[in-house]
């Protein structure tokens, strides 16, 4: 049994005629007389019966009606429940970010948020391969996703996406190294040097790769790392270089590394926002996606400077 069709029989026992409810619910008299068979066939008693030239209930029928009418009221404040939820702009809204991003966005985001009335952001740490972020929707409201230009477009059948920003990643050098006195570096200016760099199936990996195969020699790696931290420490040391995205690490730098734009092959990342479309329906959810943007924003006019 379909609730409307409950509906329909309740609207009988209180009006008296399929000619009242069909007026009542603005339909024909034969769609209520459908609807009305129909909700028959699934019971094994008479709901209805012909007096005169009406149709009014049996026992049976004011029955089903009455206990209709709890499961339509039920519904009813179901409906308000999830109409509430949805239009709460001060609701709870899951983020998870990959570390660079969660270091350089979530703080000054909660401080966007600090207000009376303001969504409440709470953040989760996911640092996944690129083709392994949409999967996170199931998890969490919004997920910052990054991903290579070159790379495959996020799935627009499984999740909305919206941008953040088009961020370099750079080199990384060690401060005092020769090639700091150069405005922009090459592959061939990279072609002897030794990584401290992500695992594969992340950006840092995918430019090292890139590098390497304009240079036609495999690539001399030294270190797998993800933190970003962890290499800009690394190169601190000396002896190596590594890659860092421009404005996303900005604050993890020390004096003892220098970044430097490299040219001749994709050197851009996407950071984009995921989330399903439903959960876009939600006040709280947009209200959160928008500060995201415009703490993103800030922090890339800070690095473009």
């Amino acid at each position: 049994m379909e609730v409307h069709q409950l509906q329909i029989l309740r609207e009988l026992g209180d009006l008296g005629s399929v000619t009242a409810v069909a007026e009542s619910l603005y339909v024909t008299p034969s769609a209520v007389s459908q609807q009305l068979a129909q909700l028959q066939r699934g019971i094994d008693v008479p709901l209805t019966r012909k007096e005169g030239r009406n149709l009014v209930l049996t026992e049976a029928g004011r029955v089903l009606a009455t206990a209709g009418a709890s499961v339509i009221s039920a519904m009813a404040q179901a409906r308000a429940a999830i109409g509430a939820f949805q239009h709460d702009g001060a609701g709870e809204v899951s983020i998870s970010g990959f570390h660079s991003v969660g270091q350089a966005l979530f703080a000054p985001l909660l401080a966007r948020l600090s207000g009376d009335g303001d969504p409440r952001p709470l953040f989760f740490d996911e640092d996944v391969a690129q083709q392994d972020f949409p999967a996170l929707s199931a998890r969490y409201d919004l997920v910052l996703a990054h991903r290579m230009d070159h790379s495959p477009p996020w799935p627009a059948d499984r999740v909305a996406v919206i941008p953040l920003a088009h961020e370099p990643l750079d080199i990384a050098l060690p401060a005092g190294h020769r090639l700091c006195a150069r405005e922009t570096l090459t592959p061939h200016d990279l072609i002897d040097c030794v990584w401290a760099v992500s695992r594969d199936g992340y950006s840092p990996a995918d430019i090292v790769a890139s590098v390497a195969a304009v240079n036609g020699q495999p690539p001399r790696i030294a270190h797998r790392i993800n933190d970003y931290t962890t290499v800009a420490a690394l190169v601190a040391t000396g002896n190596l270089f590594g890659v860092l995205p421009r404005y996303t690490a900005g604050a993890l730098l020390g004096p003892g590394v220098v970044l430097r734009p490299l040219t001749g092959v994709g050197h851009r990342r996407r950071i984009d926002v995921l989330a399903r479309p439903e959960t876009l329906r939600r006040t709280s959810v947009r209200r959160v996606a928008a500060e995201l943007a415009n703490t993103m924003s800030d922090l890339a006019d800070r690095g473009s400077g």
